[in-house]
């Protein structure tokens, strides 16, 4: 069984970002859109103070080519 997400908000999620080699490249809406340096990009809906959905957080965790244990440490 895959190791259970923790609970964050975009916020959260968009520092772990940033630690993990991403940058804020643009924003449509209540998107932000975040790249790397090899052009992964990772879409965050940004809505202050609100936990993000496990599966929205895994879907961006995928996008982003990290995982739970990775994710964990940069939360740190």
């Amino acid at each position: 069984m895959s190791e259970k997400l923790p609970r964050v908000t975009a916020a959260d999620l968009i520092r772990v970002l940033e630690r993990a080699g991403f940058s804020f490249s643009r924003q449509s809406g209540s998107h932000k859109i975040y790249k790397n340096k090899e052009s992964r990009r990772a879409t965050v809906p940004y809505h202050t103070g609100k936990i993000l959905h496990p599966k929205v957080l895994a879907s961006i965790l995928r996008d982003a080519d990290l995982t739970v244990e990775r994710f964990k440490e940069f939360l740190k």
